[in-house]
Protein backbone atom coordinates (compact mmCIF):
# COMPACT_ATOMS: atom_id res chain seq x y z
CA UNK A 1 0.00 0.00 0.00
CA UNK A 2 1.53 3.33 -1.36
CA UNK A 3 1.27 7.00 0.83
CA UNK A 4 -1.74 7.76 -1.47
CA UNK A 5 -3.65 4.86 -0.38
CA UNK A 6 -3.40 5.10 2.77
CA UNK A 7 -4.39 8.63 3.36
CA UNK A 8 -7.13 7.85 0.50
CA UNK A 9 -9.23 6.51 3.77
CA UNK A 10 -9.11 10.12 5.17
CA UNK A 11 -11.48 12.91 4.78
CA UNK A 12 -9.33 16.13 3.22
CA UNK A 13 -9.01 18.02 6.62
CA UNK A 14 -7.80 14.64 8.55
CA UNK A 15 -5.39 14.28 5.53
CA UNK A 16 -4.27 18.51 5.64
CA UNK A 17 -4.14 18.13 9.79
CA UNK A 18 -1.88 14.77 9.03
CA UNK A 19 0.50 16.57 6.49
CA UNK A 20 0.83 19.77 8.80
CA UNK A 21 1.52 17.69 11.83
CA UNK A 22 4.48 16.43 9.59
CA UNK A 23 5.89 19.69 8.71
CA UNK A 24 5.41 20.74 12.13
CA UNK A 25 7.61 17.50 12.74
CA UNK A 26 10.29 18.55 11.14
CA UNK A 27 10.71 21.97 12.49
CA UNK A 28 10.71 20.37 15.79
CA UNK A 29 13.57 17.78 14.58
CA UNK A 30 15.41 20.71 13.22
CA UNK A 31 15.25 22.86 16.68
CA UNK A 32 16.45 19.45 18.58
CA UNK A 33 19.87 20.38 17.01
CA UNK A 34 19.94 23.48 19.63
CA UNK A 35 20.58 20.13 21.77
CA UNK A 36 24.27 19.57 19.87
CA UNK A 37 25.05 22.78 18.49
CA UNK A 38 25.09 25.97 20.04
CA UNK A 39 25.80 27.95 17.39
CA UNK A 40 25.34 27.40 13.45
CA UNK A 41 27.70 28.66 10.90
CA UNK A 42 27.04 31.64 8.71
CA UNK A 43 27.48 29.90 5.95
CA UNK A 44 25.44 27.12 6.36
CA UNK A 45 22.98 29.15 7.72
CA UNK A 46 22.74 31.34 4.53
CA UNK A 47 22.50 28.13 2.62
CA UNK A 48 19.66 26.50 4.53
CA UNK A 49 17.27 29.96 3.94
CA UNK A 50 18.34 30.01 0.38
CA UNK A 51 17.53 25.66 0.18
CA UNK A 52 14.16 27.04 1.76
CA UNK A 53 12.98 29.57 -0.53
CA UNK A 54 13.83 27.35 -3.30
CA UNK A 55 11.75 24.73 -2.10
CA UNK A 56 9.21 27.84 -1.30
CA UNK A 57 9.42 28.94 -5.02
CA UNK A 58 8.65 25.91 -6.53
CA UNK A 59 5.95 24.91 -4.65
CA UNK A 60 4.22 27.98 -5.26
CA UNK A 61 4.71 27.32 -9.30
CA UNK A 62 4.51 23.95 -9.60
CA UNK A 63 2.50 22.77 -6.63
CA UNK A 64 -0.39 25.86 -6.85
CA UNK A 65 0.00 28.37 -9.42
CA UNK A 66 -0.17 25.88 -12.12
CA UNK A 67 -2.47 23.26 -10.64
CA UNK A 68 -5.06 26.71 -10.36
CA UNK A 69 -4.55 27.80 -13.42
CA UNK A 70 -5.88 24.19 -14.92
CA UNK A 71 -8.53 24.71 -12.25
CA UNK A 72 -9.79 27.43 -14.46
CA UNK A 73 -12.19 27.45 -17.29
CA UNK A 74 -12.08 29.72 -20.42
CA UNK A 75 -9.32 30.36 -22.46
CA UNK A 76 -6.77 33.18 -22.75
CA UNK A 77 -6.64 36.31 -20.07
CA UNK A 78 -9.85 35.08 -18.33
CA UNK A 79 -8.17 31.58 -17.75
CA UNK A 80 -5.13 33.38 -16.00
CA UNK A 81 -7.28 36.29 -14.13
CA UNK A 82 -8.64 33.64 -10.83
CA UNK A 83 -4.73 32.97 -10.54
CA UNK A 84 -3.57 36.02 -11.27
CA UNK A 85 -5.70 37.95 -8.29
CA UNK A 86 -5.34 35.33 -5.66
CA UNK A 87 -1.67 35.35 -6.14
CA UNK A 88 -1.52 39.37 -6.00
CA UNK A 89 -4.32 39.00 -2.73
CA UNK A 90 -1.75 36.38 -1.26
CA UNK A 91 1.04 38.95 -0.87
CA UNK A 92 -1.38 41.60 0.16
CA UNK A 93 -2.20 39.95 2.92
CA UNK A 94 1.20 38.82 4.32
CA UNK A 95 2.36 42.58 3.32
CA UNK A 96 -0.66 43.37 6.09
CA UNK A 97 0.86 41.27 8.32
CA UNK A 98 4.18 42.08 7.84
CA UNK A 99 3.83 45.96 8.52
CA UNK A 100 1.63 45.72 11.89
CA UNK A 101 2.73 42.23 13.60
CA UNK A 102 6.14 42.84 15.56
CA UNK A 103 9.21 40.72 14.36
CA UNK A 104 12.88 40.39 14.33
CA UNK A 105 14.99 38.68 11.68
CA UNK A 106 17.43 36.38 12.44
CA UNK A 107 20.51 37.94 12.63
CA UNK A 108 19.37 41.35 12.28
CA UNK A 109 20.13 44.37 15.11
CA UNK A 110 17.23 45.49 17.42
CA UNK A 111 16.72 49.03 14.94
CA UNK A 112 15.39 46.86 12.43
CA UNK A 113 12.71 45.42 14.26
CA UNK A 114 9.81 45.18 12.41
CA UNK A 115 5.93 45.85 12.72
CA UNK A 116 4.22 48.16 15.39
CA UNK A 117 6.27 49.10 18.29
CA UNK A 118 6.57 46.69 21.25
CA UNK A 119 8.20 46.05 24.70
CA UNK A 120 8.55 42.57 23.33
CA UNK A 121 12.32 40.57 24.11
CA UNK A 122 14.19 39.89 21.37
CA UNK A 123 13.69 35.90 21.26
CA UNK A 124 9.77 36.55 20.89
CA UNK A 125 10.64 39.08 17.83
CA UNK A 126 12.54 36.05 16.79
CA UNK A 127 9.95 33.36 17.18
CA UNK A 128 7.19 36.04 15.55
CA UNK A 129 9.38 36.33 12.58
CA UNK A 130 9.50 32.66 11.95
CA UNK A 131 6.06 31.97 12.38
CA UNK A 132 4.92 34.49 9.84
CA UNK A 133 6.95 32.33 7.50
CA UNK A 134 4.77 29.12 8.92
CA UNK A 135 1.52 30.62 7.92
CA UNK A 136 1.57 30.10 4.35
CA UNK A 137 3.51 26.94 4.30
CA UNK A 138 0.42 25.43 6.26
CA UNK A 139 -2.27 27.19 4.44
CA UNK A 140 -0.52 25.95 0.83
CA UNK A 141 -0.28 21.89 2.10
CA UNK A 142 -4.16 22.99 3.59
CA UNK A 143 -5.16 24.12 -0.01
CA UNK A 144 -3.58 21.29 -2.09
CA UNK A 145 -5.25 18.79 -0.20
CA UNK A 146 -8.60 20.32 -0.34
CA UNK A 147 -7.91 20.47 -4.33
CA UNK A 148 -7.06 16.63 -4.25
CA UNK A 149 -10.67 15.84 -3.14
CA UNK A 150 -11.85 16.81 -6.36
CA UNK A 151 -9.64 15.68 -8.71
CA UNK A 152 -6.55 13.71 -9.13
CA UNK A 153 -4.09 15.72 -7.02
CA UNK A 154 -2.70 13.58 -3.96
CA UNK A 155 0.63 13.22 -5.13
CA UNK A 156 0.98 16.61 -5.96
CA UNK A 157 -0.47 17.54 -2.43
CA UNK A 158 1.84 14.80 -0.83
CA UNK A 159 5.08 16.33 -2.94
CA UNK A 160 3.77 19.80 -1.64
CA UNK A 161 4.12 18.26 2.08
CA UNK A 162 7.35 16.55 1.89
CA UNK A 163 9.10 18.97 0.48
CA UNK A 164 7.80 22.20 2.93
CA UNK A 165 8.77 19.62 5.78
CA UNK A 166 12.42 18.77 4.20
CA UNK A 167 12.82 22.82 4.44
CA UNK A 168 11.68 23.17 7.73
CA UNK A 169 14.15 20.96 9.43
CA UNK A 170 16.69 23.79 8.58
CA UNK A 171 14.34 26.31 9.44
CA UNK A 172 13.96 24.51 12.82
CA UNK A 173 17.29 25.22 13.83
CA UNK A 174 17.41 28.92 12.28
CA UNK A 175 14.84 29.39 15.27
CA UNK A 176 16.53 27.53 18.00
CA UNK A 177 19.93 28.02 17.93
CA UNK A 178 19.80 31.53 17.64
CA UNK A 179 17.92 31.51 20.71
CA UNK A 180 19.94 30.25 22.50
CA UNK A 181 22.63 32.57 21.84
CA UNK A 182 19.98 34.91 23.11
CA UNK A 183 20.05 32.75 26.97
CA UNK A 184 17.29 30.70 27.11
CA UNK A 185 18.19 27.16 27.55
CA UNK A 186 18.52 24.19 25.30
CA UNK A 187 14.50 23.40 26.62
CA UNK A 188 13.58 26.75 26.28
CA UNK A 189 14.98 27.10 23.18
CA UNK A 190 14.03 23.76 21.42
CA UNK A 191 10.37 24.18 23.06
CA UNK A 192 9.60 28.09 21.33
CA UNK A 193 11.67 26.50 17.73
CA UNK A 194 9.48 23.83 17.60
CA UNK A 195 6.09 25.86 18.63
CA UNK A 196 6.42 28.26 15.99
CA UNK A 197 5.62 25.89 13.54
CA UNK A 198 2.47 24.69 15.06
CA UNK A 199 0.71 27.17 13.10
CA UNK A 200 1.46 25.17 10.50
CA UNK A 201 -1.57 22.52 11.27
CA UNK A 202 -3.65 25.10 12.42
CA UNK A 203 -3.50 26.84 8.76
CA UNK A 204 -3.37 23.21 6.58
CA UNK A 205 -6.98 22.63 8.36
CA UNK A 206 -8.19 26.16 7.44
CA UNK A 207 -7.21 25.87 3.94
CA UNK A 208 -8.24 22.53 3.75
CA UNK A 209 -11.80 23.44 4.99
CA UNK A 210 -12.50 26.37 3.10
CA UNK A 211 -11.93 24.56 -0.26
CA UNK A 212 -14.41 21.42 0.57
CA UNK A 213 -16.76 24.43 2.17
CA UNK A 214 -16.31 26.71 -0.76
CA UNK A 215 -15.22 25.10 -3.63
CA UNK A 216 -15.72 27.52 -6.37
CA UNK A 217 -13.00 29.62 -4.89
CA UNK A 218 -10.25 26.16 -5.62
CA UNK A 219 -8.47 28.30 -8.35
CA UNK A 220 -7.99 32.04 -5.75
CA UNK A 221 -7.28 29.54 -2.57
CA UNK A 222 -4.36 27.93 -4.58
CA UNK A 223 -3.35 31.12 -5.79
CA UNK A 224 -3.36 32.97 -2.76
CA UNK A 225 -1.10 30.69 -1.06
CA UNK A 226 1.34 30.87 -3.67
CA UNK A 227 1.25 34.57 -2.97
CA UNK A 228 1.67 34.79 0.36
CA UNK A 229 4.45 32.30 -0.28
CA UNK A 230 6.45 34.28 -2.85
CA UNK A 231 6.15 37.64 -0.54
CA UNK A 232 7.92 35.45 2.08
CA UNK A 233 10.69 34.32 -0.30
CA UNK A 234 11.32 37.94 -1.40
CA UNK A 235 10.83 39.66 1.51
CA UNK A 236 12.30 37.66 4.15
CA UNK A 237 14.28 34.64 3.44
CA UNK A 238 16.18 36.16 0.56
CA UNK A 239 17.29 38.99 2.39
CA UNK A 240 17.97 36.66 5.20
CA UNK A 241 19.95 34.65 3.36
CA UNK A 242 22.33 37.33 1.81
CA UNK A 243 22.61 39.74 4.98
CA UNK A 244 25.75 36.90 5.70
CA UNK A 245 27.28 38.22 2.71
CA UNK A 246 27.72 34.53 1.31
CA UNK A 247 25.08 35.40 -1.60
CA UNK A 248 26.96 32.36 -3.81
CA UNK A 249 26.11 30.08 -0.79
CA UNK A 250 22.05 31.45 -0.76
CA UNK A 251 21.84 31.08 -4.67
CA UNK A 252 23.27 28.13 -4.72
CA UNK A 253 21.08 26.83 -1.98
CA UNK A 254 17.94 28.22 -3.71
CA UNK A 255 18.74 26.19 -6.89
CA UNK A 256 19.20 22.92 -4.82
CA UNK A 257 15.20 23.58 -3.30
CA UNK A 258 14.11 24.72 -6.26
CA UNK A 259 15.33 21.14 -7.97
CA UNK A 260 14.21 19.09 -5.12
CA UNK A 261 10.88 20.47 -5.06
CA UNK A 262 10.42 20.15 -8.70
CA UNK A 263 11.99 16.38 -8.97
CA UNK A 264 9.37 15.88 -6.39
CA UNK A 265 6.36 17.68 -7.71
CA UNK A 266 6.85 15.50 -10.66
CA UNK A 267 7.48 11.82 -9.63
CA UNK A 268 4.71 12.15 -6.74
CA UNK A 269 2.42 14.42 -8.76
Amino acid sequence: MNLEDLLGGFSPIEQALMAGMFTWFMTAAGAGLVFFFHEINRKALDGMLGFAAGVMIAASCFGLLSPAIDQTDGEGLAKVLPAAFGFVMGGVCMRVIDAYLPHLHPGAPPEETEGVKTSWHRSKLLISAITLHNVPEGLAVGVAFGAAASGDGMGAAIALAIGIGIQNFPEGAAVSVPLRREGLTKKESFWWGQLSAMVEPIAAVVGAATIVYVDPILPYALAFAAGAMIFVVVEELVPEAHRGKNGDIATMGVMIGFTIMMMLDVALG
